[in-house]
């Protein structure tokens, strides 16, 4: 089968005209800002209240003003750890902001597959053990993994917003893992030119 007419997502993708308003004008803003919808805004849009819930808690965490990680840090949060759950969608998708974000056209790759050989400082590499971590084996978390972040400058406020990052992409990777849902096009090649 031909990769373009493959569907976005197993379920259906309501028409923006049969969404409700807020929901429909959510999407549009972001086709505004970005030139074109991602496709987890399609796909996620077949149940409106928890499209309103997921990206009312999207924003909390990645538009947060404040703490000590950058839009690119939390972009490579979401990437290595979308890459130990094999969601195809999170890391094209998050990797091309992460890309722009750190205006590096490799440090995607490099997080996606191998964050202990990637090109990024030891506070990334020391937040991203975490990240890996909460996203793998949660429940061997102790003090001396919070005592390993605060030797990196990260406060608690910023060790919560690294977990909470990950564990809310978790679930974010298994829908789209679950649904098939696909990334766009674009994505792929977001970032890797760097502008001049």
């Amino acid at each position: 089968m031909n990769a373009a007419v493959k569907p976005i997502s197993r379920f259906p993708v309501p028409e923006l005209k049969d969404l409700p308003q807020d929901v429909r004008e959510k999407i549009l803003e972001v086709q505004e800002k970005a030139g074109f919808v991602p496709n987890v805004f399609l796909s996620l849009s077949h149940r409106p209240a928890e499209f309103r819930a997921f990206f009312a808690y999207h924003d909390a965490l990645m538009l947060k003003e404040g703490g000590s990680l950058s839009k690119a840090d939390r972009e490579m949060i979401v990437t290595a750890t979308s890459a130990k759950n094999q969601c195809l969608y999170c890391v094209v998708a998050h990797g091309a902001l992460l890309r722009i974000y750190a205006k590096n056209p490799l440090v995607a790759d490099q997080v996606a597959v191998n964050h202990l050989k990637a090109d990024i400082t030891p506070r990334q590499t020391a937040m991203l053990d975490f990240a890996i971590k909460v996203c793998l084996d949660s429940q061997a978390i102790t003090d001396a993994d919070y005592a390993a972040l605060h030797g990196h400058g990260f406060d608690d406020e910023d060790i919560w917003d690294i977990a909470a990052i990950t564990a809310f992409f978790g679930l974010s990777n298994r829908m789209a893992n679950a649904t098939s849902m696909r990334p766009n096009d674009e994505f792929y090649l977001m970032g890797r030119v760097p502008r001049k």
